[in-house]
């Protein structure tokens, strides 16, 4: 190729127009550099970004969430009042924070009447409907800072038991535990219990057994307990004092133990009202004095009579010989005085009759049979000619200061032999036990001087 060179220049003659043509060859090619190093300079930048939390680009779409968790399946109860019973059940469960058994392990699910421990069901007569029927709490130890039966017991509608002996329950005694018909059996002993007696109890009045024994509930009882329809009546091992109502012989229970309390003046006469119900009262370790009531032998079904411990004076009246069934008479450790009456100790049942700790001056043949087979007691008392007695200074001590008794002709009076002097009549012997036959069990009412008895 020949080429033009300019002698103003020195530069060939196509050179001016050579280069726009070059320049257009080589700018697209100087974007394509410059728009990817913008490029990687973005993409660095948003990974940079995303690396260190700053996000990425707005207007990416968000990433997916994760599923839900499953749904839990529903209850299911077998009535509307167990369902009921499941909700107080767990309410109440919050209160227990000792529980060292674990028991509230158990109360878990729907299934309240095979599983949960401490809980049982009935089903109502009237509308065969499956319900919660008692509560049986002995023994677990539950206790917690606001352990009480308020919000329970009472939201319980249908419970007809409720024991609850050996835990620390306290606080107060609901008022709608009067709204609750069908409890007939409510046991809250030895737990925490202080204060005056509960009041609100007087409005379960369907109850047929109450037991409040081993608390630290004090002051006076209501004479409305002893008017109260029940078979079994246990407040012993309280701080009760006041003297002995005379309703006392009003109450148509089985069963009564006021024992280890602060009880104080005479036993009432109106006890003997109780003739056709009592069988076994505990009186012993009280601040009890005056002379025995000869109403006592009325008492025609009493199996236990046990007023050890208490300042009892004058002798043993002779209706006593009337207490045809008794098998436990205790008067030990008081301040009695006199023969021990002969037809006493031919009594048809007796097992033990504990005379010991007293000032008993004379015991006749058939008494003696009986401490020769170790059923009499009369260690140290005032008795001539036998072993273990008291010193006869001792007993000349005690006679000069002894009370008498406000009218001695009632102590010969008998109701079960007529006019005063007259004996009782003869009473059958019992019938030898059958072949394999058990002796009877220890009576109901001393069990219920172990805090953890019944």
């Amino acid at each position: 190729m020949l080429m033009t060179i300019s002698s103003n220049s020195g530069l060939p003659k196509f050179l001016p127009t050579l280069i726009p043509t070059l320049l257009l060859l080589l700018l697209p090619l100087f974007f394509h550099t410059t728009y990817s190093q913008t490029t990687n300079y973005t993409q660095s930048r948003q990974a940079l970004e995303i690396i260190i939390g700053g996000g990425g680009d707005p207007t990416s779409p968000p990433p997916d969430c994760p599923p839900p968790p499953p749904q839990p399946e529903p209850l299911i109860f077998e009535s509307k009042r167990i369902e009921q019973a499941y909700y107080v059940i767990q309410r109440f469960k919050k209160k227990i924070t000792c529980d060292p058994k674990g028991i509230k392990a158990t109360w878990q699910g729907p299934d309240v009447c095979r599983n949960y421990k401490g809980f049982f069901c009935d089903t109502l007569l009237s509308t065969r409907e499956k319900t919660l029927a008692g509560v049986t709490f002995n023994g677990y130890n539950f206790d917690g800072p606001d352990l009480s039966i308020d919000g329970f017991i009472d939201g319980l509608q249908d419970i007809i038991v409720f024991h609850a002996n050996s835990n620390g329950f306290k606080g107060r005694i609901p008022t709608n535990i009067r709204k609750l018909q069908s409890l007939f059996e409510l046991d809250l002993s030895n737990n925490n219990y202080t204060g005056g007696f509960p009041y609100e109890i007087l409005g379960a009045s369907n109850l047929t057994f109450l037991d409040l024994r081993f608390n630290r509930f004090s002051g006076s009882v209501p004479v409305q307990v002893f008017t109260l329809d029940l078979d079994v009546l246990f407040i012993n091992n309280n701080l009760f004092f006041q003297n002995l109502p005379s309703e006392l012989g009003s109450s148509p229970a089985l069963y009564i133990s006021l024992a280890n309390n602060g009880f104080t003046g005479q036993i009432p006469a109106s006890i003997g009202r109780a003739g056709d119900t009592l069988l076994e009262i505990l009186l012993l370790n009280n601040r009890l004095s005056g002379c025995l009531p000869c109403e006592i032998g009325n008492l025609r079904k009493l199996t236990l009579f046990d007023a050890t411990r208490n300042f009892l004076t004058g002798p043993i009246p002779a209706s006593f010989a009337c207490l045809g069934e008794m098998q436990y008479l205790n008067l030990g450790k008081n301040e009695l005085y006199g023969p021990v009456p002969e037809m006493v100790c031919k009594l048809p049942n007796l097992s033990s009759l504990t005379l010991s700790e007293n000032y008993f001056t004379q015991v006749g043949p058939e008494c003696r049979k009986l401490i020769e087979k170790r059923v009499l007691h009369v260690d140290r008392n005032c008795i001539a000619g036998l072993p273990g007695q008291r010193s006869p200074a001792e007993c000349w001590a005690f006679f000069r200061r002894a009370k008498r008794c406000a009218d001695g002709r009632w102590f010969h009076w008998m109701p079960c032999g007529g006019q005063k002097g007259h004996h009782p009549p003869p009473v059958r012997p019992p019938l030898p036990p059958p072949r394999g036959h058990r002796p009877p069990p220890s009576p109901r009412a001393y069990r219920a001087l172990d805090p953890y008895g019944l």
